[in-house]
Order: C-alpha cells, then structure tokens, then sequence
C-alpha cells in the first residue's frame, strides 16, 4: 500500500527534508504519549469545586497533575492509540517519503493532520504543566509539515494522478455525515451548558474540544468533501491525506472512550460504537482512495489541453 513512486522528474528535492520532519514528530510525539501513558501518576486526586460551583475530582499526580480525573482517564486512552499506532504509522510513513513514494505522502499529511489536532487541543485544554512546552513544539512542527507537504503533493501533481475508481461520493457522504452528526452532538451539549447554573465543564472554563470541532473540523471536512465530490485535483488528493485523519481521529476518540470507561466505571457504550463504526468505514474508503492513484496523470489528454492555449504562439 506504501508503494506508487513519484516521477523522477517531477520528485521534490524537499521529499527528504520534509521526511525528516515527519519522524522527528513521530518520535517527539512518541515520546510526548509514553509520558502521558506511563508517568499519568498514581491516581491520587483530590475533590474540588471550580469557581462556577462545579464540584469534581482532579488529578494530583504525575504529568497531568490538576487537571480532571475525567480528562486524565480520556487523554490516556489518546496517548495509548498516539503511542502503539499513531507515532509508527508517520514514522514507518516517513521512510516510504524519502524513498519517493506518493501513497506514504498522502499518509503522512494525514497522520500529521492528526497530530495537529491532537497537540493544539493539548496545548489549550490540559492544565499548564511541564509537558506544555512539548505539546506546542509539536502543533508547530505538525503545521509547518501538514503545509510542506501541501505544497509536496501540488509540486508533484498527485491530485492529477487519482482514476476514476476514487470513491468520490462515499467520502463525500462518511465525511459530511460524520460532520452533521458532530455538529448536532456538539449543538446539544453546548445548549444544555448554557441553560444549566452549573455547567459540566471539568473543571475548565470553556468547551475547548467543541470550539475546535465546530470551527476548524466540521468546515474543513465539509470543503474538502465538496471540492473532491467535483473532482478537484486539489480536493482528491486532500482527501485521500485528510481521510487518514478521519481513521486516526475514530479509532483515538473510540480508545479514548474505552479509557474513560476502564477508569470511571462509567459506560461509553455508544460513542465506542459510533466512533467505532466511522473508524471502519472511513479506513474501507480511505484503502479504495490510496488503490486509485496511479503513477502517471489520470487524464493526460484533459490535462494537455488544458495546457494547450499557454503553449500556442500568438497568431495576431
């Protein structure tokens, strides 16, 4: 699945640097969930009440030490997918890029979308602790990649090089719908913060997870499905990198949910299988999209005409 080598002539010379910075995120993040995984501290916590009078346990030890006992059992199930799946994927990604291939491009800008989100949420949920200046290292380092790479699969024009087997409309319809589904959990839980005197916000002062959803996810879901439903060069390949966001971020929420479960006691039942469900599907289409690209442009004669009117020579 890793194969489909770019054309020696049209090979970015940034292929090895931005493979580079690929592992380099993949290790620190590595590091980053084995922290979070293993020195979480011994579970002790302490009951307290927040200045909005909400009343709920938080952490006293380890790396996540005052924040909520709830957001550290839901951050470990994170650091665990991070740990076991996540940091290898982009690492293993990261050699396919420095040996030329455009499916472990693709991958890579996906995988690097994950950890985009995933440390800019860390960087403004969890409590200022002495991970933080990680956590900021790696959302910048994660953006600087997820655009190189941008520029990467426009310099070597794999949105040209999908066929007509890309399964434009079920991500279309996974994607959307995922998106509509977000928004309406999402609408619900925020409408019943706002009518309740004591709103369940863990101890936080805003909803950090849904303002990042809502404004960032939700959107840039629903342009990419558009501009790949169209069949935009740009939205294609967009689509293939950004559906293996989609898989990373179900199968990360489903784990984080099961952690959650483990340490509460309390069931997760229906998010594990939503989440669960979307995971499965989102990794069935995202398979079909990688299997679609070819090595050489999909429509040569589309492309070359289109090209025509800038090669002809002025007739007067």
């Amino acid at each position: 699945m890793i194969g489909v080598a770019s054309s020696p002539a049209h090979r970015s010379p940034w292929r090895p640097a931005l493979a580079g910075l690929a592992a380099a995120v993949a290790l620190l993040a590595g590091i980053a969930a084995a922290l979070g995984t293993f020195a979480r501290g011994d579970g002790s916590f302490a009951t307290v009440t927040s200045a909005r009078g909400e009343v709920y346990e938080v952490a006293t030890t380890g790396v996540y030490a005052d924040n909520a006992l709830q957001l550290v059992a839901e951050g470990v199930g994170w650091d665990v997918f991070t740990l076991l799946v996540a940091a290898p994927a982009l690492l293993i990604a990261a050699v396919g890029v420095w040996r030329g291939s455009s499916r472990a491009a693709l991958i890579a800008t996906g995988v690097l979308g994950y950890f985009l989100y995933l440390h800019l949420e860390y960087s403004v949920t969890w409590a200022f602790g002495p991970l933080f200046p990680l956590f900021v290292t790696l959302f910048a380092l994660s953006l600087t990649g997820l655009i190189g790479f941008g520029a990467l699969l426009a310099a070597e024009g794999i949105g040209l090089r999908f066929s007509d087997r890309f399964p434009r409309r079920s991500w279309a319809a996974l994607s959307i719908g995922m998106s509509g589904l977000l928004t309406v959990m999402w609408a619900g839980r925020i409408a019943e913060a706002l009518g309740s005197d004591v709103p369940q916000l863990h101890g936080e002062t805003t909803m950090t997870i849904q303002a990042l959803d809502l404004g960032l996810v939700v959107p840039v879901s629903v342009v990419i499905a558009v501009a790949a439903l169209r069949r935009h060069p740009a939205g294609l390949a967009a689509a293939a990198a950004f559906s293996v966001t989609f898989v990373a971020m179900s199968a990360a929420i489903a784990s984080m949910m099961i952690s959650s479960w483990i340490v509460t006691g309390v069931p997760a039942i229906e998010p594990i299988v939503i989440f669960g469900i979307a995971c499965l599907l989102g990794g069935l289409v995202s398979v079909r999209m990688l299997r679609s690209l070819g090595s050489a442009p999909a429509r040569p004669a589309a492309h070359a005409q289109s090209m025509e009117p800038s090669l002809r020579p002025y007739a007067g």
